[in-house]
């Protein structure tokens, strides 16, 4: 029965990987991000009335969330914005 699951699993992960579909890619980058605590990244903070409040680049790992907050950890130091437009780039070609 072990094998089965097994085999049955193993099967899903080379079917997802070789068809290439784009939520795997994503899925991939994501764990990617978080072994090697982030990716190269901008990510720009701006206020509700569109002013740029902050910008960031380097190597960054987003905690994804539902509370309305963004948060990440950049060169030693922890940042969280509360109500606030967060726009990242992630350079995902490496």
């Amino acid at each position: 029965m072990r094998k089965k699951v097994l085999l049955t699993v193993l099967s899903v992960v080379m079917i997802l990987l070789l068809t290439g579909c784009a939520s795997w890619d994503r899925a991939v980058q994501d764990m990617k991000s978080d072994l090697n605590n982030g990716v190269q990244r901008t990510i720009r903070v701006y206020t509700a009335n569109g002013d740029l409040m902050a910008e960031y680049n380097g190597k960054i790992d987003l905690e994804v969330n539902q509370g309305g907050y963004v948060k990440f950890d950049f060169n030693g130091k922890r940042y969280i914005y509360y109500n606030c437009f967060v726009e990242t780039i992630a350079d995902i070609s490496g």
